[in-house]
């Protein structure tokens, strides 16, 4: 299931992301700041639970998550996605996964993998680029190595390549994948066209 997260103000956001002349310290910002806009809406999604509550005056009922989430970007971009997640969910536990692309073969190689207890939880895997989409395999797959099932898997991403989400769906079959938009192809080097370049070195400042 792929959900399309949609919004003027977001397609502003992403226009300043695109826009090679943004300095990193703008690139960092917005990509913050885009961060909010699609927590929103990624949380319409999660599982909540009613429960009553005393208010000043009387009882009323409201509503509460029913599952623990998980936090997981994949490092190092996935830390632009965070901040609105955090800032929404605030005792949110979190993972890091640590995957770089050999250049050669645009195989993902992990150099870091941790997660907190995983049981009855929501994982949340971020990645912002999901171009050939083996980097999100390969962090779902360690995810569900430790028992976790992928109808408890979001996978949040900024901008998707048409490629990149026909292979994760062909891997991971039932996942729920979020995007803001899916641009048109890859290039010969493996990245997102029209795309906005390297989004972990332009947040990082690299």
């Amino acid at each position: 299931m792929i959900t399309s997260i949609q919004s003027p103000f977001l397609e502003y956001k992403l226009t300043i992301l695109r826009d090679k002349k943004t300095s990193n310290s703008l690139f960092r910002q917005t990509m913050n700041e885009a961060s909010y806009l699609i927590a929103s809406e990624v949380l319409k999604f999660m599982p909540y639970k009613k429960i009553s509550v005393q208010t000043p005056l009387t009882t009323t009922f409201g509503k509460k998550l029913s599952q623990k989430i998980i936090l997981v970007p994949i490092l190092r971009a996935g830390l632009g996605l965070l901040e609105g997640f955090v800032k929404f969910l605030p005792d949110a536990e979190k993972g890091h996964i640590g995957l770089y692309r050999n250049e050669q073969t645009y195989e993902p190689v992990e150099y870091l993998f941790k997660l907190p207890k995983t049981k009855n939880k929501k994982v949340l895997v971020l990645d912002p680029m999901l171009a050939t989409g083996n980097s999100s395999i390969a962090a779902i797959n360690l995810i569900k190595g430790n028992g976790v099932k992928t109808k408890d898997v979001f996978l949040i991403s900024l901008l998707a390549a048409p490629e990149g989400l026909k292979n994760l769906q062909k891997n991971h079959k039932s996942l729920h994948i979020f995007t803001c938009k899916i641009d048109s192809k890859l290039n010969k080097k493996k990245f997102i066209l029209p795309g906005l370049g390297d989004a972990g070195d332009r947040y990082m400042g690299t």
